[in-house]
């Protein structure tokens, strides 16, 4: 059963022992800033930014026992305790028998997907997040994302709208074949389909077409317990489980399990790529080896590794889980109060804003999303990121626009890192960008790279 009840304001179930300042800046100020930046929040400064919501990938707040941990790191080059503290915690959570670690979430996609992919080769997913495709594509494979229509619409409620449409990856397998199939990826949540997340039945339903055709199922579980703390309170059966036990079940269904610890991990930075069959293992691990670092480190000091393992067992802590959903759900629920046009149900580590809807005016060439973007930082100094054309868009063989499906504009919310009072604030803000919504005007993009554009493309007004 979806809520859609506005929730009373949150208390934190933690306390502040140290704090960062915030500098405040004017508008005057942050046009200037944003013109130098090419209209690209990604090349602002961090100081000139007062409310950072561009991601909550690395930005969390770590805890007083992970700092302590971190002292314990063990900086040994091979074999160190800090790294058979991370095996042991990940081999519990996942049931998998081999574990690299790698530097970030990407880093083990591209080893994962670099070994797998190759020219004629076809992965399937419930949606690629950005990242992932472009490893993909890199390596001349194609990427096809298997959604339910109806789960693309922006104000449907559906309790998990991120599942993969079963029948049309059932389609493309066949019409692709299934030996060309290099893997399923089931993204939990799914992010790039507005934070939403994915049932057991779905993850089910995925593993038995894995097993029907013979391919392999890779779960992305960057997000796990949030999409764990959604099953146990949306999907019948799960309701007295603990969430941890939930995403172990979820694990159990899949043959190897990538993860950007950056997110669920609690930390600054670190990955991890987890696996069953050992052949593929032994590949992966000479790959991660030329690329990353030893295998008892992948990228990582002995510090960072004992920061993930103590940070996977924090994040199942179910009150803090039920504070992470509901003060999410709170920024969206006093957004929608007010009129914005907003991805429903809310997702787990971000709200997003249906920016087509939003500026109707501005047609998708000219990229509402951006412009919302670009509108947050001058009136707030908010910062944040689009999920739309910038993003997804393609260019077809004649060299014309392909718009993405959506203009979603994504607040992503760090971990433990700002008070319900900055929540307040950016509400607030929104009244400012609702008044001048029919000022908004589009841009249009003067450079940009041939992979993942939109972190270092640049834009002019229109």
């Amino acid at each position: 059963m979806i809520q859609t009840k506005k929730p009373r304001t949150l208390a934190e179930p933690f306390k502040i022992k140290m704090v960062e300042p915030l500098r405040i800046t004017t508008p005057e100020y942050r046009k200037q800033t944003l013109q130098k930046a090419h209209y690209n929040p990604f090349l602002l400064r961090s100081d000139d930014v007062y409310i950072d919501l561009l991601t909550d990938s690395g930005t969390s707040a770590m805890s007083d026992h992970q700092w302590a941990a971190m002292m314990m790191g063990d900086e040994s080059y091979a074999g160190a305790h800090s790294w058979e503290h991370l095996e042991e915690t990940v081999k519990e959570l996942t049931g998998m028998p081999f574990v690299l670690p790698t530097h970030q979430g990407r880093a083990a996609e591209r080893i994962l997907y670099g070994i797998l992919g190759g020219k004629d080769k076809v992965f399937i997913s419930n949606t690629h997040f950005d990242t992932t495709r472009a490893n993909i594509e890199f390596t001349g494979a194609q990427a096809f994302d298997c959604m339910n229509e109806e789960s693309l619409k922006p104000d449907t409620l559906l309790p998990f709208k991120g599942n993969m449409d079963i029948e049309q990856g059932r389609k493309v397998i066949l019409q692709q074949g299934a030996e060309n199939v290099s893997a399923i990826i089931l993204t939990v949540t799914n992010n790039s389909a507005g934070g939403q997340p994915v049932s057991m039945e779905n993850a089910r339903q995925v593993r038995a077409l894995c097993d029907e055709f013979g391919i392999l199922f890779v779960i992305d579980g960057c997000r796990i317990a949030e999409n764990s703390y959604f099953i146990k309170h949306r999907e019948a059966g799960y309701d007295g489980r603990a969430c941890r036990d939930i995403a172990r079940e979820m694990l159990d269904l899949a043959d190897a399990f990538v993860m950007s610890a950056k997110k669920d991990g609690l930390v600054n930075m670190g990955g991890l790529l987890v696996l069953r069959d050992k052949a593929l293992t032994e590949k992966c691990t000479n790959l991660l080896i030329i690329s990353e670092g030893f295998a008892t480190y992948g990228g990582l000091t002995g510090r960072d590794m004992e920061a993930i393992a103590v940070g996977l067992k924090e994040i199942f802590d179910e009150d803090y889980l039920h504070y992470r959903i509901k003060s999410t759900e709170y920024l969206g629920s006093h957004l929608r109060d007010k009129g914005v046009p907003l991805v429903q149900p809310f997702g787990g580590h971000a709200i997003y804003i249906d920016a087509k809807d939003l500026y109707p005016h501005i047609p998708q060439h000219q990229f509402p999303g951006q412009a919302l973007v670009c509108n947050l930082y001058v009136q707030g100094g908010i910062r944040c990121v689009e999920v739309g054309s910038v993003m997804f868009g393609k260019y077809d063989k004649e060299g014309n626009p392909v718009n993405a499906k959506s203009e979603l504009v994504r607040l992503a919310i760090p971990r433990r890192v700002y008070t319900q009072s900055h929540i307040e604030y950016v509400i607030d803000v929104f009244d400012d960008i609702l008044e001048e919504r029919d000022k908004a005007h589009g841009l249009k993009i003067v450079y940009e790279p041939p992979f993942l554009r939109h972190f270092t493309a640049r834009f002019e007004p229109i």
